[in-house]
């Protein structure tokens, strides 16, 4: 594969549901003829499109996660425990979502037991070397896996509005390298995800220690020269400081065999326009097309 390849990797979750609350906090759903609730599907087709049409990818792929229990709630049962069950006019919309994407001959990539960021991760991990890899997501955990040929771009208000994370800007901001995000997350926990590192360690003290003495190891390793309040709130919460960094780090060997043709962008519009009028998503035609005319060029070339 060329170095000139470039690869877009969805967080579909990420879409899907920021789609579905933008409207949903209204009560607009947009029921089909059918009387299921379309709202999510019609916004994450118009986030997708958009990022194909703004980040000009020449391959794309779109990670899910694959149910509620991971090894991450295998290890810590809490985890994500604060977060309530799918609202149900969005459960339907799973599968209507990835068929839409199908539609497009983009593959759907997750792993029961895995989280679409572990699968996202690994293709990273296996790709970077051999095309431009960028990270479509709202999530910020996912700034860990920046690397130079890694960007990440997070989801900002609106559609088609971007935070672009290259490794030299999350340094910039943060005084730490991406992967010593997960130190951080140790030490401060999550509330998102419902995990709480050193209760008592907040992100400022957080970020300093970590741009201190390098990572939790490091830390430890100099936990004498901590403050009496640092080194007892450390040594009380120890096994949940190393639980934490676990819950932290993404996974990037999760068994992903990703056909790199299979990714390439080859539209076919009779299909798409089909999986459309099926799926009932009007609308987005001039979108569409914008999309269509950017492939046709890019197959050209």
């Amino acid at each position: 594969m060329e170095k000139k390849c470039h690869l877009l990797l969805v967080d579909g979750m990420a879409l899907l549901f920021r789609a579905f609350y933008a409207t949903a906090m209204s009560g607009y759903f947009m029921l089909n003829s059918k009387g299921i609730p379309t709202n999510g599907i019609h916004g994450f087709m118009k986030h997708l499109l958009t990022a194909i049409h703004t980040l000009k990818p020449s391959h794309v792929v779109c990670c899910w996660d694959m149910g509620s229990t991971t090894f991450r709630t295998e290890w810590f049962p809490d985890y994500k425990a604060n977060r309530g069950e799918p609202p149900l006019e969005l459960i339907p919309q799973f599968d209507l979502a990835k068929e839409a994407v199908s539609a497009f001959d983009i593959p759907n990539i997750g792993v029961l037991g895995a989280e679409a960021d572990d699968c996202i991760g690994t293709i990273a991990a296996q790709l970077k070397n051999e095309a431009q890899v960028s990270i479509l997501t709202g999530d910020q955990d996912m700034l860990q896996l920046l690397e130079e040929n890694v960007h990440v771009y997070i989801l900002d208000k609106g559609i088609g509005n971007y935070k672009k994370y290259t490794l030299e800007r999350f340094y910039e901001e943060n005084g730490i390298l991406p992967k010593q995000l997960v130190d951080v997350k140790a030490l401060m926990g999550d509330a998102s995800d419902n995990y709480p590192g050193v209760r008592g360690i907040g992100e400022k003290t957080a970020f300093k220690l970590v741009q201190q003495y390098g990572s939790v190891e490091g830390i430890l390793e100099n936990i004498g020269s901590l403050t009496k309040a640092q080194r007892h709130k450390i040594t009380e919460q120890l096994d949940m400081l190393h639980l934490s960094k676990k819950l932290a780090a993404i996974y990037c060997r999760i068994p992903i065999q990703l056909n790199m043709e299979e990714a390439r962008l080859n539209i076919d519009e009779e299909k798409v326009h089909a999986a459309f009028q099926q799926l009932e998503l009007r609308g987005l035609d001039a979108l569409l097309d914008k999309v269509l005319t950017y492939v046709s060029c890019f197959k050209r070339s």
